[in-house]
């Protein structure tokens, strides 16, 4: 087992290692820009080593730092958290060329699942549903009006590097796909350095389930059930809930076999994800990310597990703690991302925190590295807290986000904890009853109701 832990990343994800890593007697190291010297993690940790100023480039992204980092520190392994540099395949082969542990997966595997275009073409290989569309990267409009015509309007046109919507056009009709073409690629240009492009169907009316799996890399792999990420606003989910209320038993049992025994074969080593749109019964991969998510709590919540230390365990070569047949799942389980941002306009609210209470009571958690006093500061991402909650039933649960959700305070900033509080309360949301558009829907609605008030 390591005996230190350099933790590359910040806020409530280097919070959640630390404390993962203490519980197994495991020292830790917290790196950190000059914005985040008052930082929680870095407070908490064993050791903190400042890397560099603000801008997360020269910071949190310099890789030549928080290699220096390790080595100062003398530190054995390198957890990266979400985000960052989780996903750089070079940083992975960085941190094995000078000899300290990655506590993630091979570096070939999460170049793999990078790029989007070779995702899907392990996937097919791996036997999981895709969406119909190109075989691999689009090279010119003749191929990509072939390609559209066979699978049917509307099509997708997908960055191939992309993420989080950058690069991405819905072409209706055949006279719009040259301009759509031209966009997602000078887009994708702009956003990654990489203006590959591929095409698939557009689905008209998805769900967004993503499947927990963990690998030992030695052949062995399980899954954790799902979770349904559907409550999403430009591409980027709000609120995560498991099990999905549209799925039935037969349908997770399938796909969660599918999933583990694809990684099996693989030979996948650690916490993955993978993420499919379901409409009408069926399941169309979309990605994998290869590393812990934001959304991960929802899952230890169902079933129990601790996954950062699961991580920690596989990475250090010890097998998986439990086999499939051991996963016990129980209940529903919620989260709440909790954005640093006006409720209304989302714009990002940066600030001084003049008060902070966590809620409390039975399976209520909180991951958070807030405290009374703490300056968010304006350079990274606004999610500042995730709030989780757990129960016998999803309405048992729903009741309990309801309670806790009035019971959070925190003062001095916008926040949007005042959405989540409308959320639950709308029928669509009660009854299980939304897609990947209901959200961004539900705001556009709202936002005609307000103008037509103040008319």
């Amino acid at each position: 087992m390591f005996g230190k832990i350099l933790i590359a990343n910040r806020g409530e994800i280097a919070l959640r290692v630390h404390r993962a890593a203490h519980d197994l007697g495991i020292k830790t190291v917290a790196i950190h820009s000059t914005a985040d010297a008052n930082a929680k993690h870095v407070r908490l940790a064993d050791e903190a080593i400042c890397i560099g100023p603000p801008p997360a480039r020269d910071s949190y992204l310099n890789i030549p730092n928080i290699i220096a980092a390790a080595e100062i520190s003398s530190a054995d392994a390198i957890h990266p958290g979400y985000g960052f540099l989780s996903e750089n395949a070079r940083f992975a082969e960085i941190v094995a060329e000078h000899r300290i542990g990655w506590i993630g997966p091979e570096p070939a595997h999460i170049r793999t699942m990078g790029d989007k275009v070779e995702a899907k073409r392990t996937a097919a290989r791996l036997g999981l549903p895709l969406v119909p569309g190109s075989d691999g990267p689009i090279t010119s409009l003749e191929e990509a009006r072939a390609v559209a015509d066979t699978i049917g309007y509307p099509v997708l046109v997908k960055a191939a590097a992309g993420g989080g919507g950058r690069g991405m056009k819905v072409v209706p009709t055949a006279a719009d796909l040259e301009t759509a073409l031209g966009a997602a690629r000078s887009e994708a240009k702009a956003a990654f350095g990489d203006d590959t492009v591929y095409i698939e169907k557009y689905l008209g009316n998805p769900r967004h389930i993503e499947f927990q799996i963990f690998g030992d890399g030695q052949g062995h792999a399980i899954h954790l059930g799902e979770r349904d990420c559907s409550l999403q606003r430009r591409h980027q989910k709000v609120l995560e809930e498991s099990p999905s209320p549209a799925l039935s038993q037969a349908e997770r049992n399938r796909m969660g076999e599918i999933c583990a025994n694809a990684m099996a074969e693989l030979r996948y080593r650690g916490a993955g994800t993978i993420e499919f749109l379901w409409e009408d019964g069926q399941f169309y991969f979309i990605e994998m990310n290869t590393r812990l998510q934001v959304e991960h709590p929802v899952t230890e919540m169902v079933t129990g597990l601790d996954l950062v230390r699961e991580q920690i365990r596989v990475a250090a070569g010890l097998p998986l703690s439990v086999a499939q047949a051991d996963v016990r799942f129980r209940g529903a389980a919620i989260e709440c991302r909790i954005n640093a941002e006006d409720p209304e306009t989302f714009t990002p609210a940066p600030g001084l925190v003049s008060d902070y209470h966590a809620p409390g009571g039975l399976a209520v958690r909180v991951d958070s590295a807030l405290y009374n006093g703490y300056r968010i500061p304006p350079y990274y991402d606004s999610l500042i807290a995730k709030l989780i909650v757990w129960g016998d039933t999803r309405g048992e649960a729903i009741a309990r986000l309801r309670r806790a959700l009035s019971e959070f305070v925190i003062g001095g900033v916008k926040t949007t904890i005042p959405l989540h509080q409308r959320l639950v309360d709308e029928p669509d949301f009660l009854a299980g009853d939304y897609s990947i558009k209901w959200l961004e829907q539900w705001l556009a609605g709202r936002a005609e109701s307000d103008e037509g008030t103040a008319g």
